[in-house]
Parts: structure tokens; C-alpha cells; sequence
């Protein structure tokens, strides 16, 4: 879900503006690791500290296209959400809450939270993160974001709408 479907990046952004901080994000530190390095190093923790708390992935904005491309799959293929959140307890009821608001086609038995993916089997998976893919056997498509820049080995969506032409 997390910078596939929900702009988790972004709803920090906003939420740091918000707080009156008006510090450089720097987009070059953040590939090979975590989008929070790009943040200055002083405010590094206060962002890590924001992501457990309650209500953080509960007001993300969606990602460009991501509603009605998903939609459209849920049409065709057999979709299911998985989010590995178990890492961040106070996401559970804050991610549920999200889908039911901006994805009401999808039903209950879609959405799968976890602790690891690698429990994962299907044909494809769309994920922003590597470490995601362990254990899955069907084609991996590695969404865009600023932290993965590097990353080659694996067929990229730049976008809902690249995932449209993939899919659709």
C-alpha cells in the first residue's frame, strides 16, 4: 500500500509543512534506503517517531490514478491489497479505514495485513520495496519512488498509468 497506493512520503511532507518546519527535503539522499533520509538530519527521528503514530496512514493522499487503475484490475484480475503493517501497529485500523473510504469496490477478504510478504503467492506483485519481493515467485513490478531510483533488476512502474498499459 505505502508508496504504491497511499503517498506516504507525500502525507509526511504535508504534515511537516504543517508544522511550521521548512527544511530542504533532499530527494538525492534517498535512494538505496528509507525516504526519511531525506529529510534534514535533525528532524530524521521526529519523522521516524510520526509514522507509529495513530492517524499518520489513516489521512494519506492516494497516489495519481491509483483508484480508478485499481478498479479497473479488480475487473479483470483477482486483486488483493497486502500491507505489511504489523511493523506499525497503529496503521492497522488506520489503513482499513483508508481502503474502505477511497477503494469501497474492494471487499474484506482482498485486504491482507502481515508482518512479511514473503507469505505472499500469486502471479504478480506491484511493490515499492525489494526486500517485499523474498519468497515470491510470479513477476515482480517495482513501483517508483524516490528511495528505489537505483534499483534495475526489476521491471519498473513509473505509475498507475504505466500499470494500466502493463495490465489493462
Amino acid at each position: 500500500m505505502d508508496e504504491v497506493m497511499a503517498d506516504t512520503l507525500g502525507g509526511m511532507i504535508k504534515w511537516y509543512r504543517g508544522k511550521g518546519y521548512n527544511g530542504v527535503i533532499d530527494y538525492d539522499k534517498m535512494p538505496g534506503g528509507s525516504w526519511v533520509k531525506g529529510f534534514p538530519e535533525e528532524h530524521q527521528a521526529m519523522i521516524r517517531a510520526h509514522i507509529f503514530d495513530p492517524g499518520f496512514f489513516r489521512d494519506l493522499p492516494v497516489m495519481l490514478d491509483c483508484i480508478e487503475v485499481v478498479e479497473q484490475l479488480n475487473k479483470k484480475y483477482s486483486v488483493f491489497i497486502v500491507s505489511a503493517a504489523m511493523e506499525f501497529p497503529n496503521s492497522l485500523r488506520d489503513k482499513l479505514d483508508w481502503l474502505n473510504e477511497h477503494f469501497p469496490f474492494l471487499k474484506w477478504q482482498q485486504l491482507v495485513f502481515c508482518g512479511s510478504k514473503s507469505i505472499v503467492y500469486g502471479d504478480h506483485m506491484i511493490d515499492d520495496l525489494v526486500r517485499n519481493f523474498a519468497g515470491f515467485d510470479g513477476k515482480k513490478y517495482l513501483f517508483s519512488g524516490p528511495h528505489n531510483t537505483e534499483i534495475t533488476e526489476y521491471t519498473r512502474l513509473k505509475g498507475w498509468k504505466d500499470a494500466a498499459r502493463v495490465f489493462l
